[in-house]
């Protein structure tokens, strides 16, 4: 009898990605909890000014290493923000910030387009 992989995969309508960080493959998630942290972290009044801080596309390297930890630890990795500074960048820096990047955008979303009124063909 075949066993079921126990293996998790990210699921992106809950806001997960999956990214290997420090060799290991992790889920990381922008929870409601993690998203919190992040406002207080950055002194955002709101989560519209958490969202205009990230797109201004201009984050330190401390920004990015509190948004990883923030992600991991909502994905059910119990990393302190130290210890995510700690851990090797697989693929360097450019390969974290398209981490940090997938993951602001799984958590936000892209700015959605107005929507169409539907046009009765009788007036």
């Amino acid at each position: 009898m075949e066993r079921a992989s126990t293996i998790r995969r990210a699921n992106r309508h809950r806001g997960e990605i999956e990214a290997v960080i420090g060799g290991k493959r992790r889920i990381l998630c922008l929870t409601l909890g993690a998203l919190a942290e992040l406002e207080t972290a950055f002194a955002a009044g709101d989560l519209q000014a958490l969202a205009d801080r990230f797109s201004s596309g201009r984050l330190k390297a401390a920004d990015l290493v509190r948004v990883l930890g923030a992600g991991l630890r909502g994905g059910g990795h119990p990393l302190s923000d130290e210890e995510v500074a700690a851990l090797p960048l697989d693929g360097g820096l450019a390969s974290l910030a398209k981490i940090v990047g997938d993951l602001l955008l799984a958590a936000f979303g892209t700015p959605q387009e107005p929507a169409q009124e539907a046009v009765s063909p009788n007036p």
